[in-house]
């Protein structure tokens, strides 16, 4: 609590969220959080200050469990934000997942960012860390091989917030509005990939996609093969992080995948 009675939240880098030698600074978070208070009308904590080892924030009243009429709200804070656009994947910068470097340069094909930027670049940084075994390093890479018939050649940039599940998800007393979306990844995407990921951890459920799908449509092909496939990003971030069952469940999608 400040002099002035302002509450505040600081964040402190080399605590449990830091895992490993190539885990990032804390300024690429207060600069997103920056960015989406700047550039869109997503509810994030205001920055107060930022440097590379510490953030300091607004607190944001929360404490409500993510109702229904939370989930629709969520659909419209997220395809508002998804409508935001720009000519080319990637974003001005690199920024973050979790305590990991998103590399971002500027790209016109999205089959060949999402390639090359995140599910190879995520492999490469879980196999050199060891917890990738080389056999599934291989598969993936026969994957990546074979994206140009899987991914939608159609595909528009559009920002998303890139880390939804239910941990960076702040929900007013009452369960009825988001108070806040915190921890951003963001950059210039594929849509479906924000999506995709809120499958993975049930994030929401029918009521957030009923809800975006009225002010988004969701392409009917987008529920399989396209949904498996972006959400082995955040299975190779999770086995890089953590190991264990993440990189079972990373074999376990490769097979469905047909590799």
């Amino acid at each position: 609590e400040l002099g002035n009675g302002e509450s505040v939240v600081v964040k402190a880098a080399g605590g449990a969220g830091e895992t490993g030698g190539d885990a990032q600074g804390l300024e690429p978070e207060g600069f997103m959080l920056r960015y989406l208070t700047e550039k869109t009308r997503v509810p994030v904590p205001r920055v107060v200050y930022c440097n590379e080892s510490l953030l300091v924030m607004e607190y944001v009243e929360a404490g409500g469990g993510i109702g229904g009429d939370a989930e629709e709200h969520a659909a419209e804070i997220l395809a508002e934000l998804h409508g935001i656009g720009a000519e080319r994947f990637g974003f001005e910068r690199d920024t973050l997942i979790g305590s990991l470097r998103q590399p971002n340069p500027w790209t016109d094909s999205w089959v060949e960012f999402f390639r090359d930027q995140r599910l190879l670049a995520m492999a490469r940084v879980a196999s050199g860390a060891g917890r990738l075994p080389a056999a599934l390093m291989k598969r993936i890479e026969g994957l990546a091989g074979r994206l140009g018939e899987m991914l939608p050649r159609g595909a528009r940039p559009s920002l998303i917030h890139g880390d939804v599940w239910s941990g960076n998800v702040l929900v007013e007393a009452g369960g009825k509005r988001i108070a806040a979306l915190v921890d951003p990844a963001i950059y210039f995407a594929d849509s479906e990939i924000e999506l995709a990921f809120i499958t993975l951890f049930s994030t929401f459920g029918a009521r957030f996609f009923a809800r975006y799908n009225e002010l988004r449509p969701i392409d009917r092909e987008f529920h399989g093969t396209r949904c498996e496939v972006y959400n082995l990003y955040p299975l190779l971030v999770h086995a890089r992080l953590f190991g264990g069952g993440y990189v079972g469940s990373v074999a376990e999608s490769l097979v469905r995948l047909g590799f």
